[in-house]
């Protein structure tokens, strides 16, 4: 099967206002890929929703859902390490297993590391922690995918975001961020049926993500 990009896209008011951020992840992955794909226009109109473009050289297909719910979530540790995820693609079956067995044991996803214990994602979420008032993400060059919403919050965070490893053993009692760039940004209540810290600055942020600049 040829590979093809995907991309979900949050449309609010009629417009995609990620959509800048969206169409940088299409071409840079398009580059590295080496694949040569169609223009790609952002979708509009219509009411709030999620609009995902599987996008390939032959064309882009276009499916439209219902918004996911934007509680809190419930995460359990995948058994199987991360395999590297750099570019939004179709080639996805492995992390789409790690969700279904996570949906099995009672949780929304699954949190994935790699083979050294150091956390990466989960399936359909950048996660992040709080150090005090800075929110921090693992390294991108561990493998995990080029988040449009971490690069969004990148944009809206006072002081940016930073980049640091947390060990398996390190994430107890960690605040934790879940986002993406349907839902926005998720707190993430619950990790293997315990608990999860919480910090208010998690909701402060998930007012600001969709803010239009200069709102």
């Amino acid at each position: 099967m040829v590979e093809r990009l995907i991309e979900s896209v949050r449309i609010i008011d009629g417009r995609a206002p990620l959509w800048p951020l969206h169409q940088w992840r299409i071409m840079n992955s398009a580059l590295a890929l080496g694949l040569a794909l169609p223009d790609v226009v952002a979708p509009t109109g219509g009411p709030d929703r999620m609009v995902r473009l599987e996008i390939g050289a032959e064309g882009v297909d276009v499916t439209e859902r219902d918004l996911p719910s934007l509680d809190p979530i419930q995460l359990s540790i995948a058994a199987a390490p991360h395999r590297g995820y750099p570019h939004k693609t179709t080639s996805r079956a492995w992390l789409e297993a790690a969700r279904t067995s996570s949906r099995i044991g009672g949780a929304d996803d699954a949190l994935l590391f790699d083979a050294d214990g150091r956390l990466i994602e989960a399936s359909r979420f950048a996660i992040g922690w709080w150090d005090g008032e800075t929110l921090v993400f693992p390294p991108l060059a561990l493998g995990g995918l080029a988040s449009v919403a971490r690069a969004r919050l990148r944009e809206v965070t006072r002081n940016g975001i930073q980049e640091a490893v947390l060990h398996r053993d390190d994430l107890a009692r960690r605040p934790l961020v879940a986002c993406n760039a349907v839902r926005g940004v998720i707190e993430v209540a619950m990790l293997d049926g315990k608990p999860v810290g919480s910090n208010s600055r998690t909701a402060m942020l998930a007012r600001r993500f969709w803010d239009r600049p200069g709102a």
